[in-house]
């Protein structure tokens, strides 16, 4: 699916247009405080071209922002007004991304769409709620320069981090499907993370400029450039926790006791499931490598279960392989709370915590599908959904079984069984 194809219509041609008006009356009018705006846009591609992830990060060029937001925000450099208005910011922060995205886009990793039109989006609602009242004098008239002033930035950061907030969810609901409701929940929870240090980032570099002139710019974006190398390697850490995961997920497959893709299929499901029902970003994470880990108490059997269907098993037999899995799982030094999910899926479903009935229902779904075949005389996946709900009331919760066909309904997968 290509970048494009990812973004709701209605955001793009936003963005698009607001791009190409600014442009044009920027080209028009001519720049103004041409300093001013040569140093921003030499900072925001620096930023640009310092990005560490990709375009579905939540904010892969963080230095970027900042300096973005900065420039929205900016009043004054070195105690003179400026007066270079909401296009103009506009402007320079599309045309200085699109130059200091052009190496990454050599590597392969530069910024997709949805990236560009959220960031247009955001920094121009920053400078419209910012740059009229300035440049009007109302606010100074209002708040004066004094602590209220900053207040008022501090304030205004934050609507623009709710909007940020909103259009994530939006971009993410029209590419996954999933409920926007707990898309914008985790977005919100997100916004301590580096969101918050590219607002605080953003604010001081308004504020510092506004007193110290242009020289404040490099001095200021120093801890983010160091919060941001902290963060890459924080990824690099979590990538290779996750390959290792993967790698114990695949030993009951190459000992011959699951069969090919179960684990990564279960944790697919799992995942999606728990998005549906509203987990947050951490519980989806413990959700994921415990429905990848579901399988390795198997590793105990003498014979391996035909087809790894553990689900056909008694349940004294099944409860014994999950709290063997989650001493295997201990003994890895992974995060205690997978184990307690790993050790907990054979237990009855109203004892369960919820992950742990996520993965049961997965596994079971997985199982039973797999067992019979799209094409089968049972009817396949469509036929598994009902096995579940026949069962919902003593080993699956409804709730769980219901988003599972939710899921399983955007993805078209019970559709083409059907068909």
């Amino acid at each position: 699916m290509s970048a494009a194809s990812r973004l709701p219509p209605t955001v793009t041609c936003l963005a698009g247009l607001l791009a190409a008006v600014s442009l044009a009356w920027t080209l028009w009018y001519g720049i103004a405080e041409g300093r001013a705006a040569l140093a921003f846009g030499v900072l925001i591609a620096l930023g640009e071209l310092a990005r560490w992830g990709s375009g579905e990060d939540r904010e892969p060029a963080p230095l970027g922002a900042a300096g973005a937001l900065a420039y929205a925000l900016l009043g004054e450099s070195a105690g003179q007004p400026t007066h270079h208005g909401v296009l103009q910011v506009i402007t320079v922060v599309v045309a200085a991304a699109l130059v200091g995205a052009v190496p990454n886009v050599a590597l392969g990793r530069g910024p997709t769409l949805d990236h560009l039109a959220r960031r247009v989006l955001t920094v121009g609602f920053a400078a419209a709620c910012f740059q009229p009242l300035y440049n009007s004098g109302k606010l100074a008239e209002w708040v004066g320069h004094g602590p209220y002033f900053a207040l008022v930035i501090v304030a205004l950061l934050a609507l623009t981090a709710l909007c940020d907030a909103v259009l994530a969810a939006v971009t993410a609901h029209a590419r996954t499907r999933w409920p926007f409701g707990p898309l914008l929940r985790e977005e919100l929870r997100a916004m301590p993370g580096i969101g918050s240090a590219v607002c605080a980032t953003g604010a001081v570099m308004a504020l510092a400029v506004a007193v110290a002139g242009l020289w404040a710019l490099p001095v200021f974006s120093l801890p983010l450039l160091l919060t941001q190398l902290s963060f890459r390697r924080y990824a690099a850490v979590r990538a290779t926790y996750r390959q290792t995961m993967a790698s114990l997920a695949r030993a009951t497959e190459i000992a011959g006791y699951t069969p090919q893709g179960h684990a990564h299929r279960v944790a697919g499901l799992s995942r999606a499931v728990g998005r549906d029902l509203g987990l947050s970003e951490s519980d989806l994470t413990v959700l994921e490598h415990a429905a990848l880990m579901h399988d390795i108490g198997q590793l105990s059997l003498v014979d391996p279960v035909p087809a790894g269907a553990t689900a056909t098993l008694s349940e004294a037999e099944q409860r014994r392989i999950a709290l063997l899995g989650g001493a295997v799982v201990r003994q890895t030094g992974v995060d205690a709370a997978v184990a307690v999910v790993v050790e907990r899926q054979a237990d009855p479903y109203r004892e369960q915590p919820l992950t742990a009935r996520i993965v049961r229902t997965a596994n079971a779904y997985d199982e039973m599908a797999r067992g019979e075949g799209p094409s089968g005389a049972l009817g396949g996946p469509l036929h598994a959904l009902e096995r579940l709900r026949l069962a919902t009331g003593h080993d699956y919760q409804p709730e769980v079984v219901e988003s599972l066909a939710r899921v399983l309904s955007r993805d078209g997968l019970t559709s083409r069984a059907a068909g």
